[in-house]
């Protein structure tokens, strides 16, 4: 099933329209929102705690060695995605995976390595987002992701999307900290919050772009709840699979998923602004 965003009025031309225009891509760099979307990025999530843990467990380099390592890693495959022309599937979702690893990183850092109380993340993360939709919309004069089709929209979109995955990890651990739920049961309090979000659009006509985006912020959260319940020990909480299994169990399934997605072409959308698959 196809979740569609509806699409926010364009901008009138104005003056320099014209040249903004004419560095328009003909397609859409980034995915079309089907359920195909939502599992992967959930996966992706899971995939950034465990990794991010592992790393900082195993690779000896503390959280701020493997935050600048990761960060580097990212910034590589950020310059393949701009460079590309349209959408590749490997290209988007790698840079995905690495940003939820990044993203965790950097909340980490700032609650562990430096003590910033979640509370100051999680509000510094919150307006960091908000300011980062008003640019992008005082420039562009929508939010629509079906419209991703210039570099500057493009930059706006992968700035969104770090800041989203910051802010669910600052405020998915300042949930589950405050509540004392346990994995499973953050778990499930975070998928009930994403229906919640879901029957808000679908029923009662919640806007799609803000159902979108507060559905994206809960999945950083979920994901990390099903990532640390199967990793963490039983001690703990956990079922004790431990990150290396958990991390490669779930990095198995997103390469099976984009693999396949690469050969049907099932989540490419049309023209930008258009929707539906390329014939």
């Amino acid at each position: 099933m196809t979740y569609e965003l509806s699409k926010t009025p364009e901008a009138e031309p104005g003056p320099g329209a014209s040249a903004r225009t004419s560095h328009r891509l003909r397609w859409n760099k980034v995915p079309e929102v089907t359920a195909y979307f939502w599992i992967i990025k959930v996966l992706c999530t899971t995939v950034g705690e465990t990794a991010a843990d592992l790393l900082d467990q195993k690779a000896g380099l503390g959280l701020t060695g493997v935050s600048v390592l990761m960060s580097a890693l990212l910034a590589v495959v950020l310059v393949v995605q701009f460079r590309t022309r349209a959408y590749r599937a490997g290209v988007y979702w790698l840079a995905v995976a690495l940003i939820s690893v990044v993203g965790t990183l950097i909340s980490d850092n700032l609650t562990d390595n430096i003590g910033v109380p979640l509370e100051t993340t999680t509000t510094v993360f919150a307006v960091l987002l908000a300011a980062v939709f008003a640019l992008w919309y005082r420039r562009e004069r929508t939010l629509s992701i079906h419209s991703i089709d210039t570099p500057s929209r493009e930059a706006y979109y992968w700035l969104a999307v770090l800041f989203t995955f910051a802010l669910g990890t600052a405020g998915g651990d300042l949930v589950s900290e405050r509540m004392d739920l346990g994995y499973w049961l953050a778990a499930v309090l975070f998928a009930l919050a994403i229906a919640a979000v879901g029957i808000a659009h679908f029923a009662l006509g919640l806007d799609a772009v803000w159902s979108f985006w507060t559905a994206y912020i809960l999945t950083r959260p979920l994901g990390a709840s099903i990532g640390d319940y199967l990793s963490q020990p039983a001690a703990d909480g956990g079922l004790g699979f431990g990150t290396v299994v958990t991390s490669a169990l779930f990095l198995t399934v997103i390469l099976g998923l984009v693999a396949y997605l690469a050969v049907t072409r099932k989540d490419v959308t049309g023209p930008a602004g258009a929707t539906g698959p390329v014939g």
